[in-house]
């Protein structure tokens, strides 16, 4: 993680015509279903909602997600994601 935090200063959001969404920057998929996408990014958490949501590319590599679907919001936090169910409880 500290090698990707190095690697990538800025993060970029680019949505396009609400339907497509590219995010760079990217650390770790928290979770996901069709109406919420958690994500953890070199700037904090980040959480997408919308409708029909999937994530038609991931690469962890290069800190990279696509996403297809209607994107209705995207909520940031400077905390990251909790990790695990006891980050969750303890909050």
């Amino acid at each position: 993680m500290t090698e990707n935090r190095v690697r990538y200063r800025n993060q970029n959001i680019i949505v396009e015509d609400r339907e497509n969404m590219t995010v760079t920057g990217v650390e770790q998929v928290e979770s996901f279903n069709e109406n919420t996408i958690v994500l953890t990014t070199i700037k904090g958490g980040m959480i997408i909602k919308g409708e029909d949501l999937n994530i038609s590319k991931l690469n962890l590599d290069d800190g990279n997600v696509k996403i297809q679907g209607k994107i209705n919001g995207i909520n940031y936090s400077n905390k990251e994601t909790p990790k695990n169910i006891m980050g969750k409880l303890f909050k």
